[in-house]
């Protein structure tokens, strides 16, 4: 099989040189391992690399259909590249998340041979139902995956639609093959309730109860609560078909704690078998159909998914695969990919770099997801199905994380999703009647993950835009009762944390810049007085933010002093959260002492950063709070440094490869944080339009903000190493700015830049 697939991929690659020179598809730069690991070891922090998916998905769609190597655990995705082994592939997951992952549900596996009703585990793959994969043969691309399960000697490849799976095997002639649906397995502990109803002689239909009591989301502690409902049919007639059920002790955990122990696997080993059933329900069951097959015979399975209903997924599946024809979804799949794909191209003669290019912004269009079906039905946050033609109902909002560079990249290329994902939230406060706008959505559950007030920030920002297709007062009142309710009032700061107070005054200085768009005036002097608070909490004695206890003291000092991970910072300490006060560069700059100490103090920061950029104590690119200091610079008079930070923060942060991302993915931050700055911009307020301007590190990058209006950023250098801004020029004129507004991008036009190997000192000064 091995050397088949080989002689396959040798024809496929002499097709591709026989075509000449033609330009390569943007799907065709798309590594989806990039970033496909969660190993500790080789990210230096419990946190781990990308924690990226590499399976098949769509733009912002509902499935992604992608091998898990491992349930429980600090495993987001279900996989990590170092494992050797395969679970099964699952139609739900999440990608890039650094806490304990959910979804993972639906999980298909094709075995042949004895069956087995446990997975079996990692250093153990025989004991269940796993197999070991050959390495070589794993391949991905945009909206495909392909691998052989050596174990089984069966080829399996995955493509998907919006909301619908599809999956092909090519299996060795065998009497006992068969294909198996864990209807239990969720990818931090179970479902807690299942269902599976034979439809007719090719069909199934059921669901998958996944409530915090199964893990999930933080162990449970994330409130996940969803339900997903499926509609699968198999290629093959079922005739020898039946369900296995495990017999769960009354009372007994169904977290990731007994998920990971070998009482679970013995316990789901001795699973009853129950055959030729057309029902069945229980708290722990699977699903098999079993068929004799000859040599490379190929059995497809395709199922539609839905959070809504049975009936749901049936029509999500009707309407999008109606038919058996696997590369026809696949040049859907990747029809549709090349479209997203083509909002920004880029040209540059290294290969390596449109590669990284190409997959971070393909990272961007995960998430937020659809989360509603064909018809417009959704679940909303009071368990009742509500209806919407005016948006796509999306979720899986990382706020923390995506405020800072994803969201406002979409702002530029994709301002439908921040109107679907605006929507979402403020239909989510008034339907779940918590009234508030969550930091951290996951299936209409209010996490409360991390901290600040994220929807806040991306509000603002949509609204100073001119994105503004949703109900705007509603939307102020929600905001404001968010803020009331998280926020620096009425001491002046929040207690016992820097990260809050900071996160908060932000967030109040958003509020305040969106009052007076809305001409409320009180308001607006109210949350300007609030976005100082900021303040309230230097200490000038050590020259940092320090927490305060809730009397107004400060907290002790730490020995290690602002290096101090956790000293009132989350995810952070003292001096990298203190560079947060992007509402107020100038305020900031005078606590410090004035520009020059300011400067200083940057420098002291980039100068001790190790340049494998994995966890430090220093510049922490591998995780966001620090994420627009580079382009402080750009604001205390040296936007050289700027240039240069920004460019090798890209070259050697970002690679071509499994360990390609520092840190986690979170959903979509590291990789628009590349996307933007890789392209010459990239905000530090969020709710400010200004753009800073940096480096592109491509010759031409064209960003699409319209029908047939483009962005043009032309880059000429002075020899190849050339990264500092001699000189630029803004259609045409001479341009003398590092930065840009928002409103210059969106009306399209061409900014022309000169790179020399010195810096201009002169050039874009403020």
């Amino acid at each position: 099989m091995k050397l088949k697939l080989l002689t396959v991929l040798f024809v496929l690659s002499t097709i591709s040189l026989w075509a000449g020179n033609e330009k390569k598809r943007k799907v065709e730069y798309v590594n989806p391992f990039i970033g496909a690991s969660t190993n500790i070891k080789d990210a230096g922090a419990a946190h781990g690399l990308g924690k990226t998916i590499p399976g098949a998905t769509s733009p912002f769609g509902l499935v992604q259909v992608s091998p898990n190597t491992i349930t429980g655990g600090d495993n987001g995705p279900g996989y990590s590249d170092e494992h050797r082994s395969i679970e099964g592939f699952a139609f739900t997951q999440m990608s890039g998340i650094g806490w304990y992952g959910d979804l993972g549900n639906f999980l298909v596996m094709p075995t042949i041979g004895k069956m087995h009703t446990n997975s079996g585990h990692l250093d153990n793959p025989d004991a269940g139902y796993r197999s070991r994969y050959a390495k070589d043969s794993e391949y991905a691309e945009a909206g495909y995956y392909r691998v052989l399960l050596s174990d089984y000697n069966i080829t399996t490849e995955a493509t998907v639609s919006q909301r619908c799976g599809f999956l092909k095997f090519t299996y060795p002639e065998n009497k006992e093959s068969r294909i198996q649906i864990d209807l239990a397995r969720r990818v931090g502990g179970t479902s807690t309730w299942q269902e599976v109803r034979v439809v007719n002689e090719n069909t199934i239909t059921g669901k998958m109860v996944c409530t915090p009591d199964g893990g999930g989301w933080g162990n449970g502690d994330g409130k996940g609560d969803y339900t997903v409902y499926f509609y699968a049919q198999f290629s093959k007639p079922l005739k020898n078909y039946g369900v296995w059920s495990v017999a769960i002790p009354e009372g007994q955990s169904r977290k990731r704690e007994f998920i990971e122990s070998e009482a679970f696997q013995q316990l789901t080993s001795k699973a009853e078998i129950h055959r030729k059933v057309k029902e069945y329900s229980g708290k722990h069951i699977g699903f098999f159909t079993e068929f004799e097959t000859g040599k490379d015979e190929e059995v497809f399975l395709k199922a539609g998914i839905s959070f809504v209903s049975e009936e749901g997924a049936k029509k999500n599946l009707e309407a999008e695969i109606p038919h058996w024809n696997f590369k026809q979804t696949l040049s859907e799949s990747q029809d549709k990919w090349e479209k997203a794909l083509s909002k920004i191209s880029v040209e540059t003669d290294n290969e390596d770099d449109k590669v990284i290019f190409y997959t971070a912004l393909y990272r961007t269009m995960l998430d937020p997801r659809l989360y509603s079906d064909v018809d417009g039905k959704y679940i909303g946050g009071d368990k009742k199905v509500h209806e919407t033609k005016d948006f796509n109902k999306r979720t899986i909002f990382s706020g923390w994380d995506v405020f800072r560079s994803q969201m406002p990249l979409l702002t530029i290329i994709r301002p439908d999703v921040i109107h679907d994902i605006l929507n979402s939230l403020i239909t989510l406060a008034e339907e779940s009647g918590q009234n508030y706008l969550e930091r951290w959505e996951f299936l209409n559950a209010y996490s409360g993950c991390m901290v600040g007030n994220p929807a806040i920030s991306v509000l603002a920002d949509a609204y100073k835009k001119g994105i503004r297709g949703y109900d705007i007062e509603k939307a102020w009142r929600f905001a404001d009762l968010t803020s009331k309710k998280f926020g620096n009032a009425p001491l002046g700061y929040t207690p016992n944390s820097i990260s809050q107070t900071l996160e908060y005054a932000y967030t109040e200085w958003c509020m305040a810049e969106l009052a007076k768009e809305l001409g409320k005036s009180e308001d607006e002097k109210r949350y300007r007085e609030l976005s100082q608070s900021y303040k309230n909490i230097f200490d000038a004695s050590h020259n940092s933010f320090c927490p305060k206890d809730k009397e107004g003291n400060f907290l002790p000092w730490p020995e290690k002093g602002r290096l101090t991970e956790g000293f009132g910072s989350v995810e952070s300490n003292p001096f990298q959260q203190g560079w947060f006060v992007p509402h107020d560069i100038k305020g900031l700059i005078n606590l410090k002492g004035g520009r020059e100490l300011t400067v200083r103090d940057l420098d002291y920061m980039f100068d001790n950063t190790p340049s494998d950029f994995l966890w430090n104590q220093f510049y922490n690119h591998a995780n966001e709070p620090v994420h627009h200091v580079p382009f402080l610079y750009n604001r205390l008079g040296e936007p050289w440094r700027t240039q240069y930070w920004s460019g090798y923060i890209c070259h050697n942060a970002y690679k071509n490869g499994v360990k390609g991302l520092v840190g986690n993915e979170d959903v979509g931050q590291m990789s628009a944080w590349y996307v933007l700055a890789s392209a010459g911009i990239h905000p530090i307020c969020p709710g400010d339009t200004r753009m800073e301007l940096t480096s592109p590190i491509f010759d031409e990058v064209n960003i699409e903000v319209g029908p047939s209006k483009h962005f043009k950023i032309m880059v000429k250098k002075e020899s190849p190493k050339s990264v500092y801004i001699q000189s630029a020029k803004l259609n045409g004129k001479v341009y003398n700015h590092c930065y840009l507004d928002y409103a210059d991008i969106m009306k399209g036009g061409t900014l022309e830049l000169t790179l020399g190997d010195e810096p201009n000192k002169k050039w874009g000064v403020e």
